[in-house]
C-alpha cells in the first residue's frame, strides 16, 4: 500500500511517515501544496493524508483539483480547524474523512485503513489466525489449540499487533505507539515487561515457542505451520 502525506509541519510529517512505514506502508511525503498536487495527479496512491494550511496551495484546493481530474484516491484531511463548518467544507471539497490536530497516530491509522477498505470494498476480518493461535476481534478472546488464554487488555492489544504483523519484526517503538501511544518514554522497559507476560501466557505448556526476540531490532511472532496441514 502506498500513501501520500502532504503536511508542512516537519515534526508532524515525520511522526506520520514513521508510523505508516512501521505499519508496512510505502510513504511519499511532500511539504509544499503545489508539489503534493502534482504528485497526486501523476502517481497512483492507495490513500492520502492532506493538511489544509499548506504553502503553495491549500489542502482543500488540492483535493478539489484531484476530484476534477477524476483522481479517486481516498483522502483523510488533517487540520487544526475543529468547527462543524470546517469539517463540512473539507468533506464537500472531496475529502473522505476529517481528523483534527492534535491526534493519536493509532486513530489516523484506523481511519486510513477504513478508507482504503471502503475504496477497495474489502471487509475487516472478525478474527485473526496464526498457526494454532486464534484471536477473536469481537470478544477479544484468544485461544491456542482451542485452549482459552487469560489475557489482560494490554496483552490482547499487543497480541493483535503481533498477529497482524506475523512473520515480521516489530520494533519497541512501534509497540509503544500501538499499545501505549507516544506518551511513554521510548527508553522505558514497559515493552519488555509486557512481552514477558504475554510470552509466558501464550507459550506456557507448549513445546513450540511463538514469540522470538530479535536482538537489537525487536520481536517477531512466528507464523508456524498452517492449520489443517
Amino acid at each position: 500500500m502506498r500513501i501520500l502525506v502532504i503536511e508542512d509541519d516537519k515534526k508532524i510529517a515525520s511522526f506520520i511517515e514513521k508510523g505508516l512505514k512501521e505499519e508496512g506502508f510505502a510513504v511519499d511525503a511532500q511539504r509544499d501544496g503545489t508539489e503534493g498536487l502534482y504528485l497526486g495527479l501523476n502517481e497512483v496512491f492507495d490513500g492520502a493524508v492532506v493538511d489544509i494550511m499548506l504553502p503553495g496551495m491549500d489542502g482543500l484546493a488540492i483535493i478539489e483539483r484531484w476530484r476534477q481530474q477524476k483522481v479517486n484516491t481516498p483522502v483523510l484531511i488533517l487540520s487544526a480547524k475543529r468547527s462543524v463548518d470546517d469539517r463540512i467544507k473539507g468533506l464537500r471539497a472531496g475529502g473522505d474523512d476529517y481528523l483534527t490536530k492534535p491526534f493519536a497516530f493509532s486513530e489516523l491509522l484506523a481511519r486510513m485503513q477504513a478508507l482504503i477498505r471502503r475504496a477497495t470494498r474489502t471487509s475487516e476480518p472478525t478474527s485473526l489466525t496464526v498457526g494454532e493461535l486464534v484471536l477473536d476481534l469481537l470478544t477479544r478472546q484468544a485461544r491456542r489449540e482451542g485452549q482459552p488464554l487469560e489475557l489482560q487488555a494490554r496483552e490482547v492489544a499487543l497480541l493483535e499487533y503481533l498477529m497482524r504483523n506475523a512473520g515480521r519484526i516489530v520494533s519497541k517503538t512501534s509497540i509503544l505507539e500501538h499499545v501505549y501511544e507516544y506518551s511513554f518514554d521510548p527508553q522505558t522497559n514497559v515493552v519488555d515487561v509486557l512481552l514477558h507476560r504475554l510470552r509466558s501466557k501464550i507459550d506456557k505448556g507448549f513445546d513450540r515457542k511463538l514469540i522470538r526476540t530479535v536482538r537489537g531490532m525487536g520481536y517477531i511472532l512466528e507464523k508456524g505451520p498452517d492449520r489443517g496441514k
